[in-house]
C-alpha cells in the first residue's frame, strides 16, 4: 500500500507546495555536523505532519539528501525513511498520539545486530514554522502558534500564514553502531533514543526561538521591584527630599526609555524586506562560523553578540543573519540618538534597547539599566552590543568602552543561571555607505545629527555596494574566564554592586582588549581591502595591472601559507579574478598605454580606501615589518629580524589588537621569514662554505629583476606610515626632558599634521588623536617611558634605543624632517 500513501502525499502537497519556501539550517551537513550522503539516513521528526514531510523533502531535494517520503532499503528489507515521536493532535482535542517509533527504532538497531557493517545514521531534524516564541498570555495569534503537534486544522493556518518561513534544522545524526553499544534491549535503547530525542527536540525549538515574551507588567515588577533599584529609590527620596512613589514614576520612565518591546511578526516582515535589500545593494553576504554560536545555543548558553562597529548597516546585517542561521534574535543596545520617530519604535520592536552616552551622577537610571540588562540575561534572551561605543571613522578597531562589559561581568557574579558566553563578531564591506562622511569629520566637520530625513537620504542612495562579511569569532565562555583570572570571584555573589571588588576594573579592561583581539582575529579579506593595501602602498598610488594581479596573488599565498589564524577568511579565487571583480565597484581609474593597462586611484579615493585598507591592517603587520626590516637593512640575519620583531611587536599588538602572545607572534615571525624565502619574497644567502650556522644566514631582498621584487617592495611599504608615527612620537619624546602627556598628544598631531601635507601621507589615521594616544598608552604599558610623581613623561634607554632602530626603516627624507623637531 506504499504506492497509495505517496499517491495521497502527493495530491494533498501538489497544491501546498506553492505556499512553502524553505530555509535549511545549516546548508553545509556535510562539514558542520559530519552526515555522510553515502551512508544509509533514517530522518528522525517530532510529529508525523503532511506538511512537515514536505518541507523536508523540498529541503532533502536541495541538500542533496535522499527523499524521506520513499522508504529505504537496508540489508534487502524495505524501512521507512522517516520515524516520528508524536501523531498529530485531533481537531477537538489536544491529546497527543504515539507512533510506532518504538517497534520501528528496535527493527532498526535489531537489523544492525544481524549486520554488525551497518552504519545508520539517524539524523534529528526539527521543521519549524515562523519563529515566535512563547507567551504568557493567550491572544488570538494562538491559532498560528507552532505547537508541539498541532491539528490538521492548526496546520492548516500555520502554512497559509507562515510557509514562506519555514525552518529545516538538521542536528548531528545518531549512529545506529553507537547505539547498540548501549545496555539493554533494543525495545529500551528504543526507549531512550525516543527520550533523549524529546528532550532535544525542546531545546532546539528554543534554541531557534528563544524564551517567553516578557509582558509589560512582568518587566515593571521584576525591574522597578529589584532589591538595587528599591534601595536607591528610598536613598533618593531622602536626597531630593520627595516621595518614593514620585522617583519610582520617574524610574519606570527610564525603563520605558530604555526597553526593547519585542515582536516577532514585524521581525519576520523585516527579514523578509531585507532580503530584497540586500540582494539590491549587496552581490551576497559571506557568513563563517556560525556553527560555534549554534552549538553554544543548543547547549543552553547565554550569547552575549560583541560586533565592531563599522557602519549604521551593522544593526541590520548582524540580527538578519542570526535570524537565517536559525538563532534566537538578540536584544540589540543602540545609543539613544537613534531613538527618533518614527525609526526608534521600529528598531524598539526589532528587540532594540536604548541607552545614554553617559550614566554619570545618575545612580537611578544606572541601576535601573543595569537590572534590565540582568533580566535579559536571566530570562534567556541573547543581547547584542558594540564594545567601541561608536562606529569607527577609521575603518581601525576603536578603544573599547567597558561600561557594558562591567555590567555584563557584574550580572554573573550576581548570579545568572546559566552559561554565559561572549561571541567576538568581525563585519567587513566592500563599501561602507558613511566613508565619505567618515572624512568630513576627522577632518574637523561635526557629526551630524540621526534623523528620518538623513536615514531617507541614504536610503535613496542604494546601490551595488559588493559583498558584506560577517564572520563569527572564538566564544569567551565568561565563567571560565574569570575562574582563570580571578577563581574567587563567586565569594563575591552577594556583595553590593555599587562597591565593586578591587580586581574587576583591571580585568574587565583585560577581557575588552581580549574581545578587540578575538574580533581581528576572525577578519575577512575582501578584494577592495587587499587591492587598497597595494594600492596604498604604490608609489603615486598607481599600479600595472599585470603586477597589481601579481601583488595579490602573493598577499593571498603568503596568508594561505602563513595563516594569521584558523577563524581569518581569505578570498578562494586568483588575483587576476578577485581585481576584476573589484574593479565592478568603480573605486579605481583605468588608464591604458603602449604597455598595458595602469589601474590607480583618484586622489578623492584614495583617502577613503584607506577605511578598507585598515580593516585588515593586521594581517599583513608582522609580514610588512620583516620586509620592511630587510628592504632598509640590504642584509640581515634572521635573529636580527626576529629580535627587531619582537621590540616592535608589544607596540603593534596594543595598536592594532592582534590577538598572539609574544612568544606566539615570534614563532610566527619565523615561519613567515621561511614562507617568504620559499615564496622568493626574500632571499636567503647561506654565507661561508662548511656547515650552515645560522647567525651567518644572511636575508636578502630579492633582484629587483626578479618578479617577486615589487610585491615584496609593496609589502615593505605598507607598514611605512606606522613607523613614521612611531618615529615621530618617540623622537619627540626622546628631544624632551620631560613632557607632560597632553602636550606630547598635541604635539604630536601637530607635527603628524604637518608630514602628512609634505608628504602626502593620506592616511588619516596618522593624526587621529585616538591613534596617537593609544601609541602613548602602549609606551607607558611597556615601561618604555617613565612617569614621574606629576604625571610627566620621560624617555629611557629602551625608548632612545627603540626609537634609533625605527628611523633606520624608514625612508631617509622623513627621517630629515624628524631631525628638524
Amino acid at each position: 500500500m506504499q504506492w497509495l500513501d505517496r499517491l495521497l502525499f502527493l495530491m494533498v502537497t501538489t497544491p501546498i507546495k506553492w505556499l512553502v519556501k524553505v530555509k535549511s539550517i545549516p546548508s553545509d551537513l556535510e562539514h558542520e555536523l559530519g552526515i555522510d550522503k553515502t551512508k544509509p539516513i533514517v530522518y528522525l521528526l517530532r510529529t508525523n505532519s503532511v506538511t512537515d514531510q514536505l518541507a523536508l523533502k523540498m529541503s532533502a531535494l536541495s541538500l542533496g539528501l535522499p527523499k524521506p517520503t520513499i522508504s529505504i532499503e537496508i540489508d534487502n528489507l524495505s524501512f521507512p525513511s522517516c520515524l516520528f515521536l508524536n501523531n498529530p493532535n485531533s481537531v477537538l482535542n489536544r491529546k497527543i498520539k504515539n507512533t510506532d517509533i518504538k517497534e520501528n527504532a528496535a527493527k532498526l538497531f535489531s537489523l544492525h545486530r544481524q549486520n554488525p557493517d551497518l552504519d545508520i545514521q539517524i539524523v534529528p531534524v526539527s521543521i519549524l514554522w515562523g519563529r515566535a516564541p512563547g507567551k504568557n498570555l493567550s491572544g488570538w495569534s494562538d491559532v498560528i502558534a507552532n505547537q508541539v503537534s498541532p491539528s490538521w486544522l492548526r496546520k492548516f493556518f500555520i502554512v497559509l500564514f507562515l510557509g514562506r518561513d519555514n525552518f529545516v534544522c538538521y542536528s548531528k545524526a545518531v549512529s545506529s553502531r553507537v547505539m547498540i553499544g548501549l545496555n539493554g534491549s533494543d525495545k529500551e535503547i528504543a526507549h531512550k533514543l525516543i527520550r533523549v530525542a524529546g528532550t532535544h527536540f525542546h531545546r532546539r525549538q528554543q534554541s531557534i526561538t528563544g524564551p517567553n515574551l516578557l509582558e509589560r507588567h512582568q518587566l515593571y515588577n521584576s525591574v522597578l521591584g529589584a532589591k538595587s533599584v528599591t534601595s536607591i529609590i528610598t536613598q533618593e527620596a531622602k536626597l531630593k527630599n520627595k516621595t518614593q512613589r514620585q522617583i519610582k514614576a520617574q524610574a519606570k520612565k527610564y525603563l520605558d526609555e530604555i526597553a526593547a518591546d519585542y515582536r516577532e511578526g514585524l521581525v519576520r516582515w523585516g527579514a523578509n524586506i531585507l532580503t530584497k535589500v540586500w540582494n539590491k545593494i549587496y552581490n551576497g553576504i559571506k557568513v563563517s562560523h556560525a556553527s560555534k554560536v549554534r552549538e553554544l545555543a543548543q547547549n543552553g548558553h547565554e550569547i552575549i553578540y560583541v560586533p565592531c562597529h563599522r557602519s549604521h548597516m551593522d544593526y541590520l546585517l548582524l540580527t538578519y543573519v542570526i535570524y537565517h542561521e536559525g538563532l534566537v534574535t538578540p536584544h540589540i543596545a543602540a545609543g539613544i540618538n537613534l531613538n527618533f520617530r518614527p525609526v526608534g519604535g521600529l528598531l524598539r520592536k526589532c528587540g532594540a534597547f536604548y541607552l545614554r552616552r553617559s550614566f554619570a551622577g545618575n545612580k537611578l537610571y544606572t541601576a535601573v539599566f543595569r537590572e534590565y540588562l540582568e533580566l535579559l540575561f536571566n530570562k534567556g534572551y541573547s543581547v547584542k552590543y558594540f564594545p567601541e561605543g561608536g562606529r569607527s571613522r577609521t575603518g581601525r578597531l576603536l578603544p573599547p568602552k567597558t561600561g557594558m562589559l562591567a555590567m555584563t561581568l557584574q550580572g554573573l557574579i550576581k548570579g545568572v543561571n546559566r552559561p554565559v558566553s561572549i561571541v567576538p563578531v568581525y563585519i567587513g564591506y566592500d563599501h561602507v555607505m558613511e566613508v565619505s562622511s567618515y572624512l568630513k569629520e576627522l577632518n574637523g566637520t561635526g557629526k551630524k545629527k540621526e534623523s528620518f530625513f538623513q536615514v531617507f537620504s541614504a536610503l535613496k542612495k542604494l546601490k551595488n555596494y559588493g559583498v558584506g562579511y560577517l564572520n563569527f569569532g572564538e566564544p569567551i565562555n565568561l565563567s571560565n574566564y574569570l575562574d582563570q583570572h580571578e577563581p574567587n570571584w563567586r565569594d563575591f555573589k552577594d556583595q553590593d554592586q555599587d562597591k565593586k571588588p578591587q580586581w574587576l576594573t583591571p580585568l574587565v579592561n583585560e577581557l575588552a582588549t581580549d574581545v578587540m583581539a578575538k574580533i581581528n582575529q576572525a577578519a575577512a579579506i575582501s578584494g577592495m581591502s587587499i587591492c587598497a593595501t597595494c594600492l596604498l602602498a604604490a608609489k603615486k598610488h598607481a599600479i600595472p595591472q599585470a603586477e597589481l594581479e601579481q601583488a595579490i596573488d602573493h598577499y593571498l599565498e603568503l596568508l594561505k601559507n602563513s595563516p594569521y589564524s584558523d577563524l581569518a577568511t581569505i578570498p578562494q579565487m586568483s588575483g587576476k579574478a578577485l581585481l576584476a571583480e573589484t574593479l565592478k565597484r568603480n573605486k579605481f581609474t583605468i588608464t591604458e598605454d603602449d604597455y598595458g593597462k595602469i589601474i590607480s586611484l583618484r586622489n578623492q579615493n584614495a583617502v577613503a580606501l584607506t577605511y578598507y585598507r585598515n580593516n585588515t591592517q593586521h594581517l599583513y603587520a608582522l609580514p610588512s615589518l620583516i620586509a620592511a626590516i630587510v628592504f632598509a637593512h640590504k642584509s640581515v640575519t634572521k635573529i636580527q629580524i626576529l629580535q627587531l620583531v619582537a621590540d616592535l611587536y608589544p607596540l603593534l599588538k596594543c595598536e592594532l589588537f592582534i590577538y598572539m602572545s609574544q612568544s606566539q607572534a615570534e614563532s610566527y615571525t619565523e615561519v613567515l621569514v621561511d614562507n617568504m624565502v620559499n615564496m622568493g619574497l626574500l632571499i636567503e644567502e647561506k654565507g661561508l662554505e662548511g656547515p650552515v650556522v645560522e647567525e651567518q644566514t644572511q636575508i636578502q631582498p630579492p633582484s629587483p629583476s626578479d618578479p617577486a621584487f615589487y610585491s615584496a617592495w609593496l609589502l615593505g611599504q605598507g607598514i611605512q606610515e606606522t613607523l613614521h608615527r612611531y618615529a615621530l612620537v618617540l623622537t619627540l619624546l626622546s628631544k624632551q626632558t620631560l613632557i607632560s602627556r597632553s602636550e606630547l598628544e598635541k604635539k604630536s598631531r601637530q607635527f603628524a599634521q604637518r608630514l602628512s601635507s609634505l608628504h602626502g601621507l593620506s592616511s588619516p589615521e596618522f593624526f587621529d588623536k585616538n591613534v596617537l594616544s593609544s601609541f602613548i598608552s602602549a609606551l607607558k604599558e611597556n615601561q618604555l617611558i617613565e612617569v614621574n610623581d606629576k604625571g610627566q613623561l620621560a624617555p629611557t634607554l629602551q625608548s632612545t634605543s627603540l626609537c634609533e632602530d625605527v628611523i633606520e626603516l624608514i625612508e631617509p627624507e622623513i627621517i630629515q624632517r624628524l631631525q628638524k623637531i
